[in-house]
């Protein structure tokens, strides 16, 4: 461990010179960059400004042998409360390029998914309505195929554009390569990282689109527990049922550890009440799953991925 600390810690120069002192964190706590507020710190937090620079660090890395991790804004994740010990490189802060040109948006992969939906509002342009609650980033949301109230990303997008770590090259795959399913793509079975996206929509009726995405959030405020930290939906919806209406069947609302909880409002969410920590959401996250296969028979898969050390 000491030896590969030394390799990191030589690193640093490289990754300063490729990508400017301002975008090179040490020791970065992950708990600032994750919708669930846990996690501990990082050896390198990078933030790169286009896909070249990012295929410079993940070559970097596999010489050094040195494990990296793409992330958005952390929506949908869980880190180790010890931290990660390698590079994590976040596209939230300077791949944000967004495009429209009349009904097509272009969008990088650090665009939010808020973001882009008013971009489409703004357009007039219809099809991202579901998107506009979803605190997630556009390269999650491929990968994921995120969705909402019956929209999915596989309905308006159209390619995405990514870096091949294998072959060291860029592709474009379309719609039907990505394989879009329920929670699910290419890109999470294929060492592909996801640099940008372009999704077709259709004109429509700006304020029917803006009553729609109104009444999606409102909605949302209604039926979340938005006042408290958490990454969303905790887990996949399992064929057939509802893992919210499990979850509160077998009693489970409000089951806790130390400050993880099963929120009270809506039993699919577990949240951050105040200083939870990593080991204590998963430790909810297992006796749910454990109680729902006890008393339902129904296997609980988390949504949410959990990184380790």
């Amino acid at each position: 461990m000491d030896n590969i600390k030394v390799e990191i810690k030589e690193l640093k120069k490289y990754f300063e010179d490729l990508l400017g002192l301002e975008n090179v964190k040490t020791n970065e706590p992950m708990s600032k960059h994750t919708t669930f507020k846990t996690g501990g710190p990082a050896w390198y937090y990078l933030t790169p400004e286009n896909g070249e620079q990012i295929a410079k660090i993940i070559d970097l890395c596999n010489k050094t042998g040195v494990k990296y991790h793409m992330h958005g804004n952390g929506s949908n994740v869980l880190f180790d409360d010890e931290g990660y010990d390698g590079v994590i490189i976040a596209t939230c802060d300077n791949m944000t390029e967004l495009i429209r040109d009349n009904n097509v948006l272009v969008a990088g992969a650090g665009v939010t998914l808020a973001r882009l939906a008013k971009e489409a509002l703004d357009g007039e342009l219809t099809g991202l309505e579901f998107a506009s609650g979803i605190p997630g980033t556009v390269g999650g949301a491929v990968v994921m195929n995120a969705g909402a109230y019956g929209g999915e990303i596989r309905h308006v997008i159209v390619t995405a554009t990514v870096y091949d770590c294998e072959s060291k090259e860029v592709k474009i795959l379309g719609n039907k390569e990505l394989c879009l399913e329920y929670r699910k793509s290419i890109i999470m079975e294929k060492p592909y990282i996801v640099l940008e996206a372009c999704f077709e929509l259709c004109h429509g009726d700006k304020e029917d689109i803006k009553e729609t995405m109104n009444d999606y959030n409102s909605r949302r405020r209604e039926k979340q527990p938005l006042n408290y930290a958490s990454a969303g939906s905790t887990f996949k919806r399992p064929e057939g049922y509802f893992a919210g209406a499990l979850i509160e069947e077998c009693g489970l609302k409000g089951y806790r550890v130390n400050d993880a909880m099963v929120s009270e409002k809506h039993a699919g969410f577990v949240v951050n009440t105040g200083n939870a920590t990593t080991k204590d959401v998963l430790e909810v996250i297992k006796h749910v799953q454990e109680m729902v296969y006890e008393i339902k028979k129904v296997k609980l898969e988390p949504e949410v991925r959990i990184i380790k050390k």
